[in-house]
């Protein structure tokens, strides 16, 4: 049986990252599970050895603590794991005015959605340039695609992800390496639950479930797409979007997030 490649996924014990996880032990991958909670995946690990043989290190870590993402290479390289495949998933939202939100959530917020993504991604890049093999999967979502009141820091730092993978895509072309963005819509996950967003009319429209938009990411990455959005209502509009006055896009985009009681 050949070597196994190892998929490094962060944001691991539920939702997308959950799923993928699954897809990529499934596939014949080794694992690099990064989350808070140890305990979820040490279950997640187990899990998945019995059911595919893969095998797993399991890192529980912060990724909003700056030093973390050093940490997570420090320890990949200790273990001797070379890492084909990084899945930078893990992030977060939260809900309301920017005026009234919390400032430590914003700025932890940046500092997951964009900044270890960023850190982690130029930490293994120049390894899979050098070997000439490697993948890169950066989950965005549809909020990249125009501004969001009432989630104006999510949305932003998504807008980020999608443009610097995309411009990643560009740059690594002919390298051996691809990159590629994921752009869900709503999603059934713990997501809206920890961004306070419960109640958004977006949520009333329905969600996609986590397998189905981690089978769309697994798949565009293999074929090396530099963008996906999951489902085609989702396509739609992020196309329509292309083609609105911006203000009247930002409106829009006022209205689905506000709450059945605004």
């Amino acid at each position: 049986m050949p070597d196994r490649k190892t998929a490094l996924i962060t944001g691991a014990s539920f939702g997308i990252g959950l799923e993928l996880a699954r897809i990529f032990a499934r596939e014949g991958h080794n694992l690099v599970l990064v989350a808070r909670s140890a305990d979820k995946l040490r279950q997640l690990a187990s899990e998945l050895e019995k059911a595919y043989g893969a095998r797993s290190l399991i890192l529980a870590v912060d990724l909003t603590d700056p030093g973390a993402s050093a940490y997570v290479l420090d320890q990949t390289t200790r273990a001797s794991i070379v890492v084909d495949i990084l899945v930078n998933n893990a992030g977060f939202g939260q809900y309301g005015l920017f005026v009234e939100n919390d400032l430590e959530e914003c700025l932890r917020q940046i500092q997951l959605n964009v900044t270890a993504l960023t850190h982690l991604t130029r930490l293994y890049l120049p390894e899979m340039i050098e070997r000439k093999s490697g993948r890169i999967l950066n989950v965005a979502s549809t909020a990249a695609f125009q501004p969001g009141p009432l989630m104006a820091v999510y949305f932003g730092t998504k807008a980020y992800v999608l443009h610097f993978s995309e411009a990643l895509a560009n740059e690594v072309s002919g390298t051996g390496v691809t990159v590629t963005c994921l752009c869900p819509g709503a999603t059934a996950t713990e997501f809206h639950k920890r961004a306070n967003a419960t109640g958004m009319r977006l949520l009333r429209m329905g969600s996609m479930d986590a397998k189905t938009v981690a089978e769309d990411g697994y798949r565009a990455l293999m074929a090396g797409k530099p963008v996906v959005i999951s489902g085609v209502r989702n396509w739609l509009v992020a196309q329509s979007v292309r083609f609105s006055p911006r203000r009247l896009v930002t409106a829009i985009a006022r209205k689905t997030q506000e709450s059945k009681s605004q």
